[in-house]
């Protein structure tokens, strides 16, 4: 009976240590307060950190007076201007290829709007959350004129440059394999170094995504004289990202983006904002724009908000107009980035 007894008073005493430790973990939990979230954070420090690229035209770069412009930051100035009734009030964090996840993920800033690539693994295994594709884009080939090349397939013994810290490599090797042609890639440390190394011979092509082959394209002494070619060979899906596990956070920023597309659909501009609020008579629009209801509260912030935002920046439209649109030097066609009324991918979620 003995050896019986004490197993029972073994198990009594390591249930009861259990209990205890159960109990201590839970005061701990308590007495630690809750870290506060980005949103409260923003607020209290009155400013937004906004990570961007380094310097990509069209997306996010500094102009001739030192201000940052952009489609990636003019979705920082809409968040700014909903959250903090500022759309200025933004600190502006130029980020590298590599440090663009890390500085989310990290608390470095509040949220990264620069030509990110919304992926499995990053999503999933790196700390981040990506909100809305704000541009639907994919990767492809510059090479200089006199190489004589038509087709992104006559590569075969080619040497290309790409960015460290991208999906390019990855990309570049499918699309070797898949055509069953040889590619030699050359990796920088940055996308400027990167395409310096083609401009200055050391590579026979420059890989990164078609817009920013369009964007970087302009910036060359004679842009004629280099080609973007033809093939599209991957999908490279962009959007802002914040950091992993803020649930209010990640609810804003997709709202006030998803807010922006579905203004594009019903006709609010920049301009007649102000007038739609008062005016219109369509349920939605009244809804969006605070005029009944409290959708506002659904993300923390009163019933302006998109008011502030589309008042800042436009609509979707607006904003792809100003940085891609028919007067800019870029002039890249909307094409998957139209509204889904118009043949393409923008389509926002119902805001009610």
């Amino acid at each position: 009976m003995a050896p019986i007894i004490n197993f029972f008073k073994e198990e009594f005493l390591m249930n009861r240590f259990f209990k205890l430790l159960l109990s201590l973990a839970l005061v701990m939990a308590l007495a630690i307060p809750a870290a506060a979230g980005v949103l409260a954070e923003v607020q209290k420090k009155g400013v937004l950190t906004l990570g961007v690229s380094e310097g990509v035209a069209g997306f996010s770069a500094p102009d001739s007076k030192g201000k940052w412009v952009g489609f990636d930051v003019d979705m920082g100035h809409a968040v700014a201007a909903a959250v903090l009734k500022n759309a200025d009030a933004i600190k502006y964090v130029p980020l590298a290829s590599k440090q663009k996840i890390v500085a989310v993920s990290s608390g470095q800033v509040d949220i990264t709007s620069r030509t990110t690539t919304w992926t499995m693994k990053r999503d999933a295994k790196q700390g981040v959350d990506f909100t809305v594709v704000v541009f639907y884009d994919g990767q492809g080939f510059m090479v200089k004129k006199d190489l004589g090349v038509k087709s992104a397939k006559d590569l075969n013994g080619a040497s290309v440059s790409v960015t460290s810290g991208t999906t390019s490599e990855l990309n570049v090797a499918d699309f070797a394999r898949a055509n069953k042609i040889k590619l030699e890639t050359v990796v920088f440390e940055s996308k400027k170094e990167a395409f310096n190394a083609y401009l200055a011979g050391r590579v026979d092509a420059f890989t990164t995504d078609m817009s920013q082959l369009a964007a970087m394209r302009t910036t060359t002494p004679d842009p004629s004289q280099h080609i973007i070619l033809p093939e599209m060979f991957s999908k490279e899906p962009m959007g802002p990202l914040v950091r992993h596990g803020d649930n209010q956070w990640k609810d804003l920023v997709t709202w006030v983006i998803y807010g922006l597309i579905e203004a594009e659909e019903k006709g609010i501009t920049q301009a007649n904002v102000l007038e739609m609020k008062a005016k219109s008579q369509d349920p939605v629009v009244k809804r969006m724009l605070g005029a009944t209801g409290d959708i506002g509260s659904f993300i923390n912030l009163d019933n302006d908000w998109l008011v502030r935002a589309i008042q800042a920046v436009g609509n979707y439209g607006e904003i792809y107009e100003r940085h891609f649109g028919s007067d800019t030097t870029l002039n890249i066609p909307r094409g998957n980035n139209n509204l889904w009324t118009n043949g393409g991918l923008m389509y926002a979620m119902p805001i009610r």
